[in-house]
């Protein structure tokens, strides 16, 4: 297996392109739950250049009912990412871990949460305005706007480190 530095220029390029669109290559979500983290796996596909097919645990998208649950589903994503460091399914595909706000760089991701522990949100980091990230998403689409402009009780943060190819 071998180390694939993530392209953090490519996310935020990609994130920039969409943001206020959909590519056609991929289903738009908004009237099934919300498109934020399709596109928030889109941009991590981008920059990381490949994906896990490994059924049920893997993140992958081939079509709108040939996809894993973390392509789309908030809290699989961040499962599978922060898991893949040990290698979930094949360990093929991208690799995070959670951080602190000050440590993110552009093309990682922050979750938005409720105070019961539930996240709903997955925007991407396009850049900072001091020390505060500007996010991109789906669903209410939006580029450059500060985590302060948002709304939520909890947060988390994923840094992406690399990514893993056969």
């Amino acid at each position: 297996m071998r180390i694939i530095e993530y392209n953090r220029e490519k996310a935020v390029e990609y994130a920039r392109r969409w943001a206020y669109g959909r590519n056609p290559a991929y289903y738009n979500f908004n009237g099934l739950g919300g498109d934020c983290t399709n596109f928030a796996s889109q941009c991590l596909f981008a920059g990381a250049g490949v994906m896990n097919y490994t059924p049920d645990i893997g993140w992958y998208y081939r079509s709108a009912n040939n996809r894993a649950a973390a392509w789309t589903g908030v809290e699989y994503f961040y499962r599978f990412l922060t898991g893949n460091v040990v290698g979930i399914g094949s360990g093929q595909g991208p690799v995070a871990e959670e951080t602190d706000i000050k440590d993110l760089e552009i093309g990682d991701f922050v979750q938005l949460g409720r105070a019961t522990g539930d996240f709903y949100h997955t925007p991407v980091v396009v850049g900072f305005s001091g020390d505060v990230p500007l996010l991109a998403a789906h669903s209410n689409d939006t580029y450059s706007r500060p985590l302060t402009a948002w709304r939520y009780e909890r947060l988390r943060c994923l840094h992406i480190l690399y990514a893993r190819s056969f």
